[in-house]
């Protein structure tokens, strides 16, 4: 732990602050302030101190504040705290209070709806949970799980359902427009906490490149070889399991896109794409997905959603691919629910969300030594290997727990 001269009921306040971001009630305070004393006087042994967090995890402002604010950034290319509630945010939220596998937050057929709130969840409109940050909602009591193949969500297929990347606002902003590259560049940025330029890779085979990247950039055939096929090498055969998937949107008189009141749209079995002018393009692949094949004809012209990972070889095997005990993923597969595990069982997933909770927490990164060793017993508790905290199960209020007891005398 880092400076234990704090007293017990210092270090009971400060786990309380950090969790909820609000000081607790004097009540509270004596009641966590003896299980701290008692898990201090165990030699930080026993399962009081994680009594103690979890008193403060109980807090509302816990889910409307601390998590609310550490999520918010992941649903919007610009990344920025200051978005609204959202059925994504919503979501992981909802996976944390229950407990569960964090790692359903890129798989399941899973979505997180306000219990009596009015407007309901709409597919076309993000009012619903809008209408939760107006007044304040308590979520940790209101959020109820659902599925986004019910009528009253979204009403997925069973095969287009998975996770945060098929919420509505997922697609909203990593679906709209552009070529779907945005959706895997940002899961990945997000959930294992790497962006294309530290995993680029010019040694992969080029052969799922698509028609749209130029092979010589500027009349320079070395950039391509040099530069963009070290993304697009590894990425697009990857993105590939999200060919079926587009977010649409009405224009206003001016013909322009009013985004508030698009939704995703997904192409099931039997379904033929259209294109802009409404001609059957013959295959069930988004259009999007074709955009420019004049740029190099002889590239790879999108037929399906199967994926297949060339990043599980070469130096992008250190993200470690297939590292989660008993794990699905195998390298290749068929829509994003798949992709989603493939990611989600990686190494480099559970320290991102580790990494993420212990800034969160501790208000900083780590810093020294003891600090990184501290984050490596995070993960292997995480990952349900022992630890000091036994079978965690991913789960992803532990990982809290942990970080605010290691930080209690900061």
């Amino acid at each position: 732990t880092g400076n234990t001269l704090a007293g017990d009921r210092e270090q009971a306040k400060r786990i309380h602050d950090r969790l909820a971001g609000v000081p607790p009630s004097a009540a509270t305070l004596d009641t966590m302030e003896a299980l701290i004393a008692s898990y201090n006087a165990s030699g930080q042994t026993n399962g009081d101190g994680e009594a103690a967090a979890a008193i403060a995890m109980n807090h509302p402002d816990f889910y409307r504040v601390t998590l609310k604010n550490m999520i918010t950034p992941w649903t919007n290319e610009e990344q920025t705290v200051f978005a609204p509630l959202n059925d994504y945010t919503a979501t992981v939220i909802g996976i944390v209070r229950d407990e569960y596998d964090f790692r359903r937050i890129l798989t399941d057929d899973i979505i997180y709806t306000g219990n009596g709130i009015s407007p309901a969840y709409a597919p076309n409109s993000n009012a619903h949970y809008e209408t939760m940050t107006d007044q304040n909602t308590d979520l940790q009591a209101v959020l109820v799980e659902g599925n986004q193949t019910d009528a009253g969500t979204l009403n997925l297929p069973a095969n287009a359902a998975a996770g945060i990347m098929s919420t509505r606002q997922g697609a909203k902003a990593f679906y709209v427009d552009g070529t779907n590259r945005a959706m895997f560049r940002f899961t990945v940025l997000n959930h294992l906490c790497t962006d294309l330029e530290q995993i680029k890779d010019t040694s992969r085979s080029p052969d799922r490149v698509r028609q749209d990247v130029s092979r010589s950039p500027g009349g320079d055939s070395r950039i391509y070889m040099n530069a963009c096929v070290g993304c697009h090498a590894g990425m697009d055969p990857l993105a590939q399991a999200f060919a079926y998937y587009d977010y649409e949107y009405p224009l206003d008189g001016n013909n322009d896109p009013l985004y508030d009141q698009g939704q995703m749209v997904y192409n099931d079995v039997g379904d033929i794409d259209l294109d802009p002018t409404g001609t059957p393009t013959g295959t069930r692949v988004q259009y999007k997905y074709h955009i420019n094949a004049n740029n190099f004809e002889y590239g790879f012209r999108t037929p399906d959603d199967q994926w297949e990972n060339y990043w599980r070889v070469g130096t992008n095997s250190n993200l470690g691919w297939g590292w989660a005990p008993g794990g699905s993923s195998t390298g290749s597969g068929t829509g994003a629910a798949s992709l989603g595990q493939e990611l989600a069982d990686s190494y480099a997933f559970a320290r991102c969300q580790v990494q993420k909770v212990f800034k969160t927490v501790c208000l900083r990164s780590p810093v020294d030594q003891n600090d990184r060793d501290q984050i490596d017993a995070m993960i292997a508790s995480f990952r349900n290997t022992g630890g000091a905290s036994g079978d965690t199960n991913f789960n992803l209020k532990q990982v809290f727990a942990e970080s605010a007891l290691y930080c209690m005398g900061d």
